[in-house]
């Protein structure tokens, strides 16, 4: 009996795809509010670029997908380590819920935040290359919560050029 596993993942992939295309983008979105520490801005477009992977965070209770900019893509594709500079990340996160049309599946709910990393090596260097920019409704979210995320990384994805999402073809 063949397994439905790779095809779910590709259609989980998709549908998550679809439901960004379809949800609101802050109005602030591309401006200059930028991330404290880091100076990360939301990039225009990225709700368009390709999809890495999708996941779900069962401490959060989480449904996310992780996207890349066509630099991040082109590496993901090659096997290449480190990410080279450019290469953006960005993590959209909703709440998860049960589906009211399909009893055993769950879907987004609220969306959470969104989440960039962007490479660059000089100007990020004592984080590893990487630049965080984390968002709640288009807003920057404060410094206390910017501090937490190399650390986080550092300590669990350190081998893999800081990033945990590995990408699902």
């Amino acid at each position: 009996m063949r397994s439905f596993a790779p095809l779910a993942v590709r259609f989980l992939g998709v549908f998550l795809l679809a439901l960004a295309q379809l949800l609101p983008i802050p109005a602030n979105a591309g401006s200059d509010l930028a991330s404290p520490m880091f100076g990360v801005t939301i990039p225009e477009g990225y709700r368009n670029w390709p999809v890495v992977a999708s996941s779900h965070r069962t401490d959060k209770d989480e449904i996310r997908v992780i996207l890349g900019n066509d630099i991040a893509m082109k590496a993901y594709r090659a096997g290449t380590l480190p990410f080279p500079d450019g290469s953006i990340l960005a993590k959209l996160a909703w709440k998860r819920v049960k589906s009211a049309e399909f009893e055993t599946a769950f879907v987004p709910g609220e969306p959470q935040r969104i989440e960039f990393m962007v490479k660059n090596a000089k100007k990020y260097a004592s984080t590893g290359g990487w630049g965080f920019g984390r968002f709640v409704n288009g807003k920057p979210a404060d410094e206390t919560q910017h501090g937490t995320c190399f650390p986080c990384h550092q300590s669990l994805v350190k081998g893999n050029d800081f990033v945990f999402t590995r990408y699902a073809p």
